[in-house]
């Protein structure tokens, strides 16, 4: 019988020998291989293609010790199952925004075929993957996703979107709860696919005041969230630029609530101790360099309680960090003396999978952070997968 992966103890505030560590948007433009494996390809024909949305979501690991796996995909996604058409410039953009109720109605009910492509890069990953590293799905929460559907690109404070809420009270209502059932069955399909936990991302929850979010948002985030949870999908819930509204969030079904930087996450654990907790280092402080990242990410777990702690940043990666940030975040987290010690844990050494045995690639002689192969207790790197048709 399989482990439970380090992530997923953590995320049900189980004792762990260390912090576990992931980055969000970890598999991306920061990461030369990534650069040139896009080459010539569009953001889509990655996302679309298993064979190469596997390739990519390995990427981060074969460079870094981290202990979970995001699928590589976006938000939008799913849409296309909702009779939905959009492409990326450079972020979503929808070919026809929804305008009233009939628009609305006009959306499909999604079949079960809701982006086979993620379910089958999601069976995939967790095929290559060592047993104790968390394979996780993600979706975009109802609200987040109503805005790209409405205001029919990203735009900044979303004027189209909080004009039809409202104008278009009953419109928006049923948008929500298409979008939140049908997300519920996105995540719940995820989870059989093999992802050990789901993060859903409300991006722009920010935007409503809290009495707004409370009539508006929470019956569809709760009813989403419960369904999935009743599916025994371990859920981490991310919210963004929206500090008023973190109590809220923190009262909703989810195991971890994720916040960005601008939360205190030490006061978050302290008013919410059901919780685990995810986050919350500023992106833009790897862009310095090791020593600002080291110092933040050292901050970070001297102020924060260890149990319940999945280290992360407070938003996505950004492309230009230095690969150097990102080794130095994960060796403080690794080499954090308490974590383990404060439970009176030893780390344990771990399995590797059948992709990893061959080992690592040979060192060269004082190689940079950013060039050092994956710290693993035992094992080394992914074996690389053979590209098809290329």
């Amino acid at each position: 019988m399989r482990e439970t992966p380090l992530l997923l103890k953590a995320a049900q505030r189980e004792p762990v020998p260390r912090r576990p560590v992931w980055i969000m948007r970890q598999a991306g433009r920061y990461l030369p291989e990534y650069q040139a494996l896009r080459r010539g390809r569009s953001f889509k024909d990655l996302a679309q293609s298993p064979d190469l949305a596997t390739e990519v979501t390995l990427l981060p690991l074969k460079r870094f010790a981290l202990d979970g796996a995001v699928v590589f995909a976006d938000i939008m996604s799913p849409l296309p199952a909702l009779g939905v058409e959009f492409d990326f410039a450079p972020g979503p953009v929808v070919a026809n925004p929804i305008r009233n109720a009939s628009d609305v109605a006009s959306l499909p009910n999604p079949s079960d075929s809701c982006a086979p492509e993620v379910l089958e890069t999601l069976a995939a990953v967790r095929a290559a993957v060592a047993p104790d590293v968390a394979v996780l799905g993600f979706c975009g929460a109802p609200w987040t996703l109503a805005a790209y559907l409405v205001e029919g690109r990203g735009v900044k404070d979303f004027p189209t979107l909080r004009a039809f809420a409202a104008s278009e009270p009953d419109a928006l209502e049923a948008l929500l709860k298409k979008l939140s059932t049908a997300m519920a069955d996105y995540l719940i399909a995820q989870g059989r696919a093999g992802a050990d936990a789901v993060q859903v991302f409300d991006s722009w929850a920010g935007l409503l005041s809290l009495r707004d979010w409370q009539r508006l948002i929470r019956p569809h985030l709760q009813s989403m969230l419960e369904a999935v949870g009743q599916a025994g999908v371990a859920r981490i819930l991310f919210l963004q630029n929206a500090p008023h509204l973190v109590d809220a969030y923190a009262s909703l079904p989810c195991e971890v609530l994720s916040v960005d930087w601008r939360v205190d996450l030490a006061e978050t654990q302290r008013r919410h101790p059901h919780l685990a907790v995810q986050g919350n280092i500023d992106p833009a402080v790897l862009l310095g360099g090791p020593t600002p990242t080291r110092a933040a990410a050292r901050a970070l777990l001297r102020d924060t309680v260890p149990r319940g702690h999945i280290v992360n940043l407070g938003h996505g990666i950004l492309p230009t960090t230095p690969l150097d940030s990102v080794a130095a975040l994960i060796d403080a987290v690794h080499e954090e003396p308490s974590a383990g010690e404060r439970e009176g844990l030893a780390p344990r050494k771990r399995e590797p999978s059948a992709g990893e045995r061959e080992g690592p690639a040979p060192r060269k002689e004082e190689p940079s952070a950013g060039e050092r192969p994956r710290r693993r207790a035992a094992g080394g790197g992914i074996a690389p997968r053979k590209k098809e048709g290329k």
